[in-house]
């Protein structure tokens, strides 16, 4: 999905999915599970700990219960027999684990501690498998996680662990506008961190459906992290796919990141600020950051662009994109003209450009859509003091369903466009195939997925 990955609307699936489920490399959150995605879920009823569209509460308010339907994956474990016959295997499976936890030094009586009682939550498989039907706009999602209530948390934030965050930039080299950006976001100042137990998620992942083998590495590294004193049951309590705390570590990226900033001897990155702080500037720094270099930069795409280049893996320098007509707005020149990036039009022609450099590619590591790190980057940049952006989005676009970027799909394949499978998800192939009719209809050529685009399809 490298290419034009951005010049669509943003779906939910998109903003809310689970890299831990689709890459199987653990960072610190995982969105689609994390506060970021219980507050959007909230709102745009998709993903994460949202319920699906067919699923009502349960008694007394409390969790919807399973849907006891297939999963939308089609994969075989995640068919309604396969997810039963799973779950009444669950203490088997659990039990058998414990051989695996020995090996990593956990003790027998703290295993059965922690794994007494234990249950399955069937109602993880319906998260893990949901297919959102309604999409959201990019600079609505943008106006939902940067707004002025959580600037004014973030600067509250910042002024009160200021020695926390001095220390942290000497000894990492990262911005704590940054730091206190993913703060925010991924759980609004600590306010919006989930509610399931983090044992009882891992468990459930770990013997039941798709990703068995990935959850089992997080299930009992969960167990370790508790097994050590770092942390206390009741504190690792977090999202369905066990992210937890304000910057939602995975229990994996815990133990590659997490650190004992005060010399406690505990790493809590639950309720110790220092060592919140300092644990997420660590995985930061470890996955690349560049201290003293911004995310990326604001631009204007020249009319008439070749939006083939808007890709990830086509990076070129400042002088290069300037070269090809990309300005920033007001005319301000690039800092550093050999500074390498690549452009991302999330809006197509109708919208801004950005060029993104080296520290944008982290925060994507720390999670990995685009639209996440575009929202990370542009609220530290506000933290910092920094304006909005300078140029509109169309917000006169109408956001497509799902039915209806399964139906764009299917026409573009009529047409000859589009060579994959219709699915709704609007991947690299859709896109190449928007830019090859747009460019047969002659508007802007940009892979931007619009209304108008699927009028002018359905009408020819």
């Amino acid at each position: 999905m490298n290419k034009q990955a951005g010049a669509i609307m943003v779906a939910a699936a998109l903003l809310l999915f689970d890299p831990a489920l689709m890459s199987g490399k653990a960072h610190a959150q995982s969105s689609g599970n994390n506060g970021v995605s219980t507050f959007l879920g909230n709102l745009f009823s998709g993903q994460k700990s949202a319920p699906s569209p067919q699923a009502t509460p349960g008694p007394d308010g409390a969790p919807p219960p399973w849907s006891g339907e297939d999963g939308a994956s089609g994969h075989p474990l995640m068919t309604a027999s396969a997810i039963r016959e799973a779950a009444a295997n669950f203490q088997n499976c659990v039990a058998g684990m414990w051989p695996d936890a020995a090996r990593r030094g956990i003790t027998q009586p703290n295993f059965e501690r922690f794994t007494a009682g234990l249950e399955p939550d069937l109602r993880i498989m319906d998260l893990m498998d949901s297919q959102p039907e309604f999409t959201k706009a990019i600079w609505d999602y943008l106006d939902i996680l940067v707004n002025d209530n959580r600037l004014a948390k973030g600067r509250e934030i910042l002024a009160r662990y200021k020695p926390q965050f001095d220390a942290v930039e000497k000894a990492y080299g990262v911005d704590r506008y940054a730091i206190a950006a993913i703060w925010g976001i991924e759980s609004n100042y600590s306010t919006q961190i989930g509610d399931r137990s983090v044992l009882q998620s891992t468990a459930t992942l770990a013997c039941i459906g798709r990703r068995q083998a990935y959850f089992k590495d997080e299930f009992l590294t969960a167990i370790e992290i508790l097994n050590r004193g770092d942390l206390r049951p009741e504190q690792m309590r977090g999202s369905w796919a066990g992210a937890f705390g304000p910057t939602q570590f995975m229990p994996t990226a815990f133990k590659r990141f997490a650190v004992d900033a005060d010399g406690d001897g505990r790493r809590d990155v639950v309720d110790d600020p220092a060592d919140l702080i300092a644990s997420t500037a660590n995985n930061l720094k470890k996955d690349g950051w560049q201290a003293g270099q911004t995310w990326g930069y604001e631009v204007v795409v020249p009319q008439g662009f070749n939006y083939t280049l808007a890709d990830r893996a086509k990076a070129m320098t400042m002088a290069q994109w300037e070269n090809l007509g990309i300005k920033r707005p007001n005319n301000e020149r690039f800092p550093y003209p050999t500074e390498k990036g690549y452009l991302l039009a999330p809006a197509g022609a109708a919208g801004p450009g950005f060029l993104m450099l080296q520290n944008f590619r982290v925060i994507m590591k720390y999670n990995p859509a685009e639209a996440y790190a575009l929202a990370i980057g542009h609220f530290a940049d506000r933290l910092r003091g920094g304006a909005p952006f300078v140029q509109p989005w169309p917000r006169q676009e109408r956001e497509l369903s799902r039915a209806e970027r399964l139906e764009l799909q299917q026409l573009l394949a009529q047409r000859g466009f589009y060579r994959g499978t219709p699915d709704g998800q609007l991947g690299g192939q859709t896109l190449e195939a928007l830019l090859g009719v747009q460019a047969s209809i002659g508007t802007p050529a940009d892979g931007f997925a619009s209304a108008d685009v699927l009028e002018r399809l359905r009408a020819r």
